[in-house]
């Protein structure tokens, strides 16, 4: 299981307003290449995002699907990405003095990356999610940044 945590410049609800618009989920997650449609429901729970991961020519159409959203602390999805498998993502966030920490938790549950060992799949994961949450910083920081009078 990975885990990352990083200190951003926003209140938790501004992490959770770009979470809840599934039309920003390739902006801040890392693989995923492009949106194909967000169920109108998203984020509710058994929401979808419908994406793409890869790099075009080689495109996989997949899903995120919403598995617990209570903001403004935590969200839990199921993240497919096939062929590597799925993986049970949490987000924990929490206020602090500057803003909050974002906290990302990553467990492969099925597929070949569930039966890759740790010690090879944890460090790929580790830099994977600290880039995702650099990603979402930015989107959050940005978008409190300029929402300001």
């Amino acid at each position: 299981m990975s885990r990352n945590a990083r200190a951003m410049a926003c209140s938790p609800q501004t992490v959770f307003d770009v979470l809840a618009d599934g039309w920003l989920y390739p902006c801040w997650v890392v693989g995923a290449s492009r949106m194909r449609n967000v169920d109108k429901a998203w984020p509710a729970q058994s929401a979808a995002l419908h994406h793409s991961v890869g790099v075009w020519p080689l495109l996989i159409d997949d899903a995120t699907v919403s598995l617990l959203w209570h903001p403004p602390r935590r969200a839990t999805f199921r993240a497919k990405g096939w062929p590597l498998g799925e993986a049970r993502v949490t987000i924990e966030v929490r206020p602090s003095a500057s803003g909050c920490v974002v906290r990302i938790q990553e467990e492969p549950t099925s597929g070949p990356g569930k039966w890759v060992p740790r010690v090879l799949t944890e460090p790929m994961l580790y830099v994977r999610n600290r880039e995702t949450l650099q990603r979402l910083a930015f989107l959050c920081e940005g978008r409190e940044e300029n929402s300001e009078p």
